[in-house]
């Protein structure tokens, strides 16, 4: 055996280093596909778990779409068609050109030329204030809902457990948020009579000068209506619309946004519907919410011409008519477009331009604009 060892001892000792080597490492490999393995099942449940959260998050964002869409946007429209019904009634001045109509002596020509002036102007201005407030409050109802949603829906994933850094100042209480919605309803209740009186303004400025007799082509209305917009939302500051909308509240405002990088729970001295309200302001101040009024707006407007030429009939104003027949059919249709908007293809217009489905998803899916 003694012989047999030192003749061979060399090879048993690289047979055992050779074995015990192999060995090492393969529990070295054992542990490290032990590791990827655990790994991979790690990111398989995160996966699912963010799917899960996407899932959720999809499927709360479309409810709160339809609760805009069913609720809430149809609430303040009513209120507000009768707001403006109530404000801009071309009744009176309809029955008095019909009544001089039918007795030549009760009025004078100046006085004539008068109430076709004013009908003239009043036609306008309401069909373009109800071309804007239709916009702006279908866009504006769908801001508030989402901010809200995104605020609710991160209180209940604290609920679940998902979210485990908030606290109970991150909350919405029921007050707040009824308080919140009830904003939607300030553009008739307080915003109205200012809004009529510089819509109005706008209107007299465009059409000064525009006779009953001038004849009025599709392009020549289209300019016109785009003209009074454009000359209604530029006077003033650049904003100066938002108070139509929103009590003015600069100091709430502010101190959001100077707080915003840290989050809203950071702000003590506001309350949760100052911060709601502060992240409304926000978004409507910012470029991209300019951008989306523009598109909306000029929707609106191509919507407005097809229904007008279509009651006119299209080669008729397309060879153009005189501007006295054509104000019966401005009237009319500024009487129509506040009632039951919701369900005409006009929001539904709004809402189905690519552009604004994605600002509407972003806005939901985070704070972009503070």
């Amino acid at each position: 055996m003694w012989q047999f060892w030192r003749r061979h001892k060399r090879k048993v000792y690289v047979t055992l280093g050779v074995l015990g080597s192999g060995y090492f490492l393969y529990k070295l490999y054992d542990a490290h596909r032990r590791r990827l393995s655990d790994l991979e099942k790690q990111l398989a449940d995160e996966r699912g778990h963010s799917e899960l959260i996407k899932a959720q998050m999809q499927s709360h964002f479309e409810s709160i779409q339809r609760i805009a869409d069913s609720t809430t946007f149809p609430h303040v429209m009513e209120y507000l068609e009768s707001q403006v019904a109530e404000n801009l009634d071309l009744a009176h001045f309809t029955e008095r050109l019909i009544q001089g109509k039918g007795q030549p002596n009760t009025l004078t020509t100046a006085e004539k030329l008068e109430l076709w002036d004013r009908l003239k102007i009043l036609s306008f201005t309401r069909m373009v204030l109800s071309l804007w407030t239709m916009s702006m409050l279908s866009l504006y109802v769908r801001v508030q809902v989402n901010i809200l949603g995104r605020h609710l829906y991160i209180g209940t994933a604290r609920d679940l457990g998902s979210s485990p850094q908030l606290d109970e100042a991150d909350l919405i209480d029921r007050n707040d948020e009824q308080q919140f919605l009830a904003y939607a309803d300030y553009l008739s209740n307080f915003g109205l009579p200012t809004l009529i009186s510089d819509t109005e303004a706008a209107t007299s400025q465009v059409l000064k000068g525009k006779l009953l007799k001038d004849f009025f082509t599709a392009t020549i209305l289209d300019e016109t209506i785009v003209q009074i917009l454009d000359t209604f939302m530029s006077m003033g500051s650049p904003h100066h619309w938002v108070g139509y909308l929103m009590p003015e509240d600069s100091g709430v405002y502010n101190l959001v946004s100077q707080s915003s990088s840290s989050g809203y729970s950071d702000l003590p001295h506001a309350t949760k519907l100052e911060q709601l309200m502060g992240e409304t302001r926000a978004v409507l101040l910012s470029v991209e919410f300019g951008n989306i009024i523009e598109m909306s707006l000029k929707t609106l407007v191509n919507e407005l011409m097809k229904d007008i030429s279509s009651q006119c009939g299209e080669s008729t104003l397309l060879s153009g008519m005189p501007l006295a027949k054509l104000l019966p059919r401005i009237a009319q249709i500024g009487q129509q477009l506040l009632k039951e908007p919701y369900r005409s293809r006009y929001v539904q217009n709004i809402c189905s331009i690519p552009e604004v489905e994605q600002f509407f998803t972003l806005l939901y899916s985070s704070t972009p604009f503070l």
